[in-house]
């Protein structure tokens, strides 16, 4: 493991110096090292990179990791990684990507995710995405999510960028079964002319399924945001999702939500929100001594949850 993907694990796991439990870790396009619990079992998949995950019902409250690290130019990766999670299973899955470049070639990583719960499954799955380094070529992250959640399964996202990715498009896609839910908390910040794309497409078929999707983003210097989002109910379910973004600078953000119903008893509701920050908001924080680009970093943070 070379010191690079050390400073990366850092940042988009709890990484400090070792895994306990289950983990798999990508570095370059390969799999460097991995390791089973008594629980989880993780197998290199035979036709195409990437693993399977395989997570017993004994797992209760377990954590598994999969972190991948891209240290260096003209790196192109792309994994297919898919979870399998039997019934009553719970667990935390810590995924996350870091992209580093050191010269004028880019480097990018795809990484293709399948989720596959069980009856009354929970899974917790928390991403992380950064880019570094002083090299420039492009960094460029593009997530791919399916998820099946059988009745009663639970699956809970939390999606995290804060700079240093040119560029980045971000796809979910999701089927719901009966009493299943769904709930993603998304927080994306770009700078300079780093552009972000978010699609979120959710198929309710499931009596009493629930989604819930969260997006905050910040987009500053000349960068470029877009959000879509299409919850389709078709039966008895609810459906939320909110969209708030804040522009500094000359940032630009679109957002384009569309509810879907085609039952009558679909309950689907969309919030959505672009300003900038309150002038009022910075002269309070200044007000307790901060200067005014400490004051608007604070409210930043606080706005994504950071």
């Amino acid at each position: 493991m070379d010191k690079i993907t050390e400073e990366i694990l850092r940042e988009i796991t709890d990484w400090d110096g070792v895994f306990s439990g289950a983990y798999s870790l990508r570095e370059n396009g390969e799999c460097i090292s991995f390791q089973n619990s008594d629980h989880i079992r993780i197998v290199k998949k035979e036709d195409k990179p990437g693993i399977d995950i395989y997570i017993s019902d004994k797992a209760q409250q377990e954590t598994v990791y999969i972190p991948a690290c891209v240290t260096k130019s003209d790196v192109h990766d792309l994994v297919y990684n898919d979870f399998h999670v039997q019934s009553g299973a719970d667990v935390t899955i810590v995924a996350g990507c870091g992209v580093h470049t050191d010269a004028e070639e880019g480097s990018n990583h795809n990484g293709i995710h399948r989720f596959f719960l069980e009856r009354g499954s929970h899974v917790v799955y928390k991403e992380k995405h950064i880019g570094i380094g002083e090299g420039g070529g492009k960094r460029v992250i593009d997530p791919v999510t399916y998820a099946e959640l059988d009745d009663g399964a639970v699956l809970e996202m939390e999606t995290l960028q804060l700079g240093g990715v040119n560029e980045t498009t971000r796809d979910t896609t999701a089927i719901l079964k009966k009493n299943a839910s769904l709930i993603i908390h998304e927080s994306i910040m770009t700078d300079n002319d780093e552009t972000a794309s978010t699609k979120f497409s959710v198929d309710m078929v499931g009596e009493d399924s629930n989604v819930d999707l969260i997006s905050r983003s910040v987009a500053k210097g000349n960068s470029f945001q877009e959000y879509s989002s299409a919850i389709n109910g078709k039966c008895r379910c609810k459906g939320h999702s909110e969209c708030d973004a804040i522009l500094v600078g000359n940032g630009r953000v679109n957002a384009s939500p569309a509810l879907n119903a085609s039952s009558i008893d679909a309950n689907l509701i969309h919030e959505a929100a672009i300003g900038k920050i309150a002038g009022e908001q910075i002269i309070k924080l200044m007000t307790l001594g901060l200067t005014e680009e400490e004051a608007e970093e604070r409210i930043i943070a606080g706005f994504l949850g950071a």
